[in-house]
């Protein structure tokens, strides 16, 4: 169980081995063996007796602004043996392995969003359908040169990938404003600030999706702040946006079906600034519950049937498990 806790004037505190949720309609009492995180807004007032309880029970607990960006997390000491993978961590960053690995990641990243798209492509030979066709296929051409690139280093050949990288994501999000109803489409992709309601969720969906992935990476014992690919980000967790672009289209499959299912309504936005887009209230709710069903569906990854939070879990296991048995050829 996820805790979200995002209501003006909440109350998180200990009470025995159990969290006790307090707000203006009442309390709830949540044992602490049933809950796997807990995501604390601005809103919400958490006791220091209440995060020591999660770091008893090695439970994650991190700080979001409104716009679902974690700012911040507590942690066990407990988790993973950070100063034997950070070694091996950073003789693999400046091995050519390096470079395979990232290969291996971007074209995986490509592959995933080919497949968003033919998930929901509409197949009625109508123009929004040939469009779409169009960019799957530039889609397959920036995973040609993706594999065919070669350099001893990453360092040498970044530039270039992160200049393909961004054409594709262009192309590709070009094709997923045609996958949605008429009224949510969006001329480009937009951060923050958001100026559309699609990449308004989409980034509050990334930033769930950022915490679980910087969370699971700690847990294995690996070092989120040193990045291989993404490596010239001062002071931020640079492994933690080059693991999760295997994991982004997570995000985007739930986001998509979303706004095809009509499911968000104006009260789910608000407006700041004239023209950013925010999630409100209801709009929070709807999708971080369906986020949540979304990583606790259980799907097989090759002989193993586990929940999709398991398997970022394990993948992030098998990544330590990956540095620490590297040796220079």
């Amino acid at each position: 169980m996820q805790l979200v806790l995002n209501s003006h004037g909440l109350t998180l505190r200990k009470e025995n081995n159990a969290f006790l949720i307090s707000t203006l309609e009442g309390q709830q009492r949540i044992p602490a063996d049933q809950v796997r995180s807990i995501l604390v807004h601005p809103s919400a007032a958490v006791t220091s007796d209440a995060i020591m309880l999660a770091i008893q029970h090695s439970i994650d607990v991190i700080f979001i602004d409104s716009r679902g960006k974690p700012h911040g997390r507590v942690w066990s000491v407990q988790f993973g043996s950070i100063s034997t993978i950070r070694q091996k961590q950073v003789e693999f960053l400046y091995s050519a392995a390096a470079v395979d690995f990232i290969k291996e990641l971007l074209t995986e990243k490509l592959d995933n969003q080919i497949t968003v798209l033919l998930a929901f492509k509409p197949d009625d030979r109508s123009p929004d359908d040939r469009r779409i066709q169009s960019i799957i296929n530039s889609l397959e051409d920036y995973k040609s040169k993706i594999q065919s690139i070669k350099a001893p280093h990453i360092s040498d050949i970044a530039p270039t990938l992160r200049g393909w990288e961004g054409v594709a994501g262009r192309r590709y999000f070009e094709g997923v404003s045609l996958l949605l109803p008429n009224q949510w489409r969006f001329e480009q992709r937009s951060q923050h600030p958001a100026y559309d309601p699609f990449n308004c969720a989409l980034n509050y969906g990334y930033g769930i999706l950022y915490g679980k992935v910087e969370g699971a990476l700690i847990k294995a014992g690996i070092d989120p702040y040193m990045g291989i690919y993404h490596r010239d980000d001062y002071n931020r967790p640079a492994l933690v946006f080059d693991i999760i672009e295997k994991f982004r289209y997570w995000i985007d499959y739930v986001v998509i079906t979303l706004f095809r299912a009509n499911a968000f309504f104006d009260e789910c936005f608000r407006i700041e600034n004239q023209r950013e887009y925010l999630l409100d209230g209801i709009g929070k709710r709807i999708l971080i519950q369906s986020v949540n069903d979304y990583l606790a569906e259980v799907i097989a990854q090759g002989q193993l049937e586990r929940s999709r939070a398991t398997h970022l879990e394990n993948y992030a296991h098998s990544l330590a498990q990956k540095f620490l048995k590297f040796s220079q050829p």
